[in-house]
């Protein structure tokens, strides 16, 4: 099988020819093999974050998983209001009555960190409106959504999958948590617009013929309980996976954190294909070996070595070991796909990452 194959058949929850491997490198560690600064793929997209981490599958050589792509102009009516060694920051702004209105937060992007967005001008020491800037002029080409799947398709080739997320409701910050219980009913009615509006997101997805769709989004279960997650995402969830279903598209959803009634819910109430990053403790609450036994009739699972512990911190030695684990406890009959909890550090040892990929390549052939 290719790594696309194999990839697929494990999410749609059959038997490959082997475990896919996986780690969650969607990041931090793609920016680090590109040699440059990492605003250079944040911020000016030199290269895009898909192809860097396309070509970080390539170079590990382990399954490429690419769930989305990423936006395209996003930075629109922006401007650099500071640069120093270290970072840059970016303000936004409005056109009114033929005046810049400068909105109150940046986004400030590192030369050796993923962005930091939304942060209040005042709280790094910027003026509210600033007397000089720098205006920011996106040089990539303009993409539309389609056109980048297509592109990063092609540049994946057999190597991975190539997924397209598509959004559900829910709670994503402090602020909607208070919102949720003193205005209950606005809430209430943006989640109901979502699920109306996923027929015609699905239609435009599923034209773009993705190998996967994944929804869901991280920490579900942070900032909500799963009784709301039944409220606000589950009915959008149930429709959105059952059109996928209709038109022969594995999905996948993406939840750090705790995840063990996600997993139950999912498994029983809705037609998702596959679950991930099932983190163990503390980062999580789930026990793979549990997960399995219960639910992998009805799910295919993806995860779940520890990202610190193991992979950052961890010897070539323990990670093996804890792969083997994952393999021998989740692997039977197939619908598993060895990777990490959510996110490898940039600093994770190469080693680590070569560690993982030869246990699962000796010891996870069917």
């Amino acid at each position: 099988m290719t790594s696309r194959e194999r990839i697929l058949t494990a999410m749609s929850n059959r038997q490959p020819d082997m475990v896919p491997v996986a780690p969650d490198t969607s990041n931090m560690i793609p920016c680090r093999l590109t040699g440059k600064p990492f605003w250079d793929i944040y911020l000016y997209r030199n290269p895009p974050l898909w192809k860097a981490y396309i070509d970080c599958a390539r170079h590990f050589g382990f399954d490429g998983w690419l769930p989305g792509v990423g936006a395209q102009g996003k930075y629109r009516n922006c401007a650099i209001v500071q640069r120093t060694e270290e970072r840059i920051y970016l303000q936004g702004y409005s056109e009114e009555n033929g005046k810049r209105v400068w909105h109150p937060y940046v986004t400030v992007f590192y030369v050796a960190d993923p962005p930091t967005g939304g942060v209040p001008v005042e709280k790094i020491g910027l003026p509210r409106e600033p007397e000089t800037w720098e205006d920011f002029e996106d040089p990539a080409p303009e993409m539309t959504e389609a056109e980048v799947v297509a592109a990063a398709t092609e540049h994946m080739g057999e190597d991975g999958a190539v997924g397209v997320h598509v959004g559900i409701p829910g709670l994503y910050n402090v602020e909607q948590i208070y919102e949720y219980h003193d205005n209950y009913s606005a809430v209430k009615e943006r989640a109901l617009q979502q699920e109306a509006g996923i027929e015609a997101r699905m239609e435009q997805v599923i034209a773009m013929k993705p190998d996967f769709i994944l929804t869901g989004f991280s920490g579900c279960l942070v900032f909500q309980t799963p009784d709301i997650f039944r409220d606000l995402g589950l009915p959008t969830l149930q429709r959105l996976t059952r059109i996928a279903k209709d038109a022969g598209i594995p999905t996948q959803v993406h939840s750090c954190g705790p995840e063990r009634a996600l997993v139950e819910i999912c498994a029983k109430e809705t037609d998702l294909s596959s679950i991930n990053p099932l983190e163990r403790p503390p980062m999580g609450d789930c026990d793979l070996a549990e997960i399995k036994r219960l639910f992998s009739r009805d799910i295919g699972l993806m995860g779940n070595l520890h990202t610190t512990e193991h992979m950052l911190h961890g010897t070539p030695e323990i990670v093996a070991r804890e792969s083997r684990w994952c393999i021998d406890v989740a692997a039977e009959d197939g619908g598993f796909i060895l990777s990490t909890g959510d996110q490898c550090g940039r600093d994770t040892p190469d080693e680590n990452i070569h560690a993982m990929i030869e246990v699962a390549r000796t010891h996870g052939v069917y």
